[in-house]
């Protein structure tokens, strides 16, 4: 057992409003410069939908992540082999375009002429699209991050037909889900998912993403980039990005300087709708090859399993062994994320047949039933019946199983029917006044389990919601070969490994390790 740290996030999609104050304030902080204009290290999406860069999620089209390697003990990079990439060291032909973010670019409006141009008898001034690359006016705007935003392009033709994961339903369910009468959508918020097997780091042919140890963040180390982009088309999220004025790639850094002082992300803090939540993690670092190459079917159980439980003796021990602190192994057993990914089996990470182990985990919507307010059936108040059955949930199983479980059907309906356990028992217990146990003990759950959660995902105060242990690095091994991906160029050692810069997206010395 070699004992890892990680800072991990669960997102609540039954809470999210869709209102992009997280893609705000990460704008506002980190992006809002020259070169950076196209990258949203946060973007909320609307699904059904392609997203943002357009059909992210394809990985015959743009080959990221990682595939199972029949006969071997990990991964392969879904892109190509080593020698491949190498001999296209200067072509990438897989990775996304700037049309693919932005149409003809990035854009702004020339806002000046609202205040310099003279108003006339006949018309007002009006701001018109510009470009913010090359400041070319009057551009044609043909996409953009929130194109589809409130479900506008699901439609027979639109771009909400052309979602991986509505092609994954029968043609006849496709057809009647892009009709407006059985159409359905949710927010999808998506920022680094800061993997504990990056695709990014692994394709990267100077070494210049890795994991920092002390709490498992990804970054860039901007003094080693060469801008080779393999890193762009790695990542099956496509949340690294190319900065065309530095000639550097950088993608989201986990508002690091922030956790280094206890605090969580911007964008963390940010969110209105209080769905974010962050804790750390321990991990076997030993097991993931194996599990980043099990069968799809079994990626989310044994994702859960590689998480190691902070209150266990034979843990605890190693991770004092492998220079984890008090402070840290303290804040994982009062870690939310824990609660929710392993101990309530209710949170599940984004697209797992990716084979990066995520460190990002989503608890699936609790979508409005189906049916209508008829006085009969779900909503009949006289009825037996109060909440909704599993099967009359608007959002079809199959869609969200295909987003958030690698089409694992069951994982997705123990997540939603635990929610609706803990609703049912809430009403038996506050309404009713005769506590329903029976119904929790149906889904796997204790009265313990139900009052903790209703605590967490309803009531939850600031300082439960984000559990982060301040850094405490007095010494740092360099980071093994392993850490570094699989299939990576950069074979470093625990004996000979160069030392890092973790400086980020910006000018200042950063740190040597």
């Amino acid at each position: 057992m070699r004992v890892k740290q990680q800072m991990a996030m669960v997102f609540n999609l039954d809470k999210c409003l869709g209102c992009n104050t997280c893609t705000l304030a990460c704008k506002n902080v980190w992006t809002n410069r020259e070169g950076a204009e196209y990258m949203f290290w946060n973007n909320v999406e609307t699904k059904p939908g392609i997203g943002y860069p357009k059909a992210w999620e394809d990985q015959d089209k743009y080959r990221g992540g990682w595939e199972r390697n029949e006969g071997a003990d990990h991964p392969r990079l879904k892109q190509a082999s080593r020698f491949w990439l190498m001999l296209n060291l200067f072509y990438n032909p897989v990775m996304p375009q700037m049309e693919d973010y932005y149409g003809k670019g990035p854009f702004t409006f020339t806002y000046e002429d609202l205040h310099s141009t003279e108003p006339t008898k006949y018309s007002q001034p009006v701001a018109r699209p510009k470009s913010q690359i090359s400041g070319e006016e009057d551009i044609d705007i043909e996409w953009a991050v929130n194109w589809e935003d409130n479900a506008a392009g699901l439609y027979e033709g639109g771009t909400g037909g052309e979602d991986p994961n509505l092609k994954k339903l029968t043609p006849a369910a496709r057809s009647a889900y892009l009709k407006f009468r059985d159409s359905f959508m949710l927010y999808l918020p998506r920022i680094c998912n800061h993997c504990l097997n990056p695709a990014c780091v692994g394709s990267c042919p100077t070494g210049a993403a890795y994991k920092r140890e002390e709490d498992g963040v990804v970054l860039i180390d901007q003094d080693r980039c060469r801008a080779w982009r393999y890193c762009v088309s790695g990542c099956p999220y496509k949340k690294t990005y190319y900065n065309w004025r530095t000639g550097k790639s950088e993608k989201c850094i986990l508002c690091y300087p922030r956790l280094e002082t206890g605090q969580p992300p911007a964008c963390f803090v940010a969110c209105p709708g209080r769905i974010r939540y962050m804790g750390p993690l321990l991990y076997d670092m030993d097991r993931v090859p194996e599990v980043a190459n099990a069968p799809e079917a079994d990626l989310v159980r044994l994702h859960r399993s590689l998480l190691l439980d902070p209150n266990d003796p034979e843990v605890i021990a190693a991770a004092r062994e492998a220079g984890v602190t008090e402070a840290w192994l303290e804040a994982c057993r009062r870690s939310p994320v824990y609660n929710m990914v392993v101990d309530w089996e209710i949170a599940l990470p984004l697209h797992p047949e990716f084979r990066t182990l995520p460190s990002l985990f989503y608890i699936p919507p609790e979508s409005p039933v189906a049916s209508a307010d008829t006085g009969e059936g779900p909503y009949d108040m006289t009825g037996e019946q109060i909440f909704p059955g599993l099967d009359e949930f608007r959002i079809p199983m199959e869609y969200l199983a295909s987003l958030l479980a690698a089409g694992n059907v069951a994982e997705v309906r123990k997540a939603l029917a635990r929610q609706l356990a803990v609703r049912r028992f809430r009403r038996s217990q506050r309404v009713e006044g005769k506590p329903d146990e029976a119904v929790l003990a149906d889904a796997g759950l204790t009265v313990k389990d139900a009052v903790h959660m209703h605590r967490l995902l309803s009531l939850a105060h600031y300082h439960e919601r984000f559990v982060v242990p301040t850094a405490h690095v007095e010494k740092t091994a360099s980071t093994p070969y392993i850490e570094r991906g699989f299939a990576g160029f950069a074979e470093f050692t625990a004996d000979k490994g160069p030392k890092r810069r973790s400086t980020f997206h910006g000018s200042g010395e950063g740190v040597e390790h």
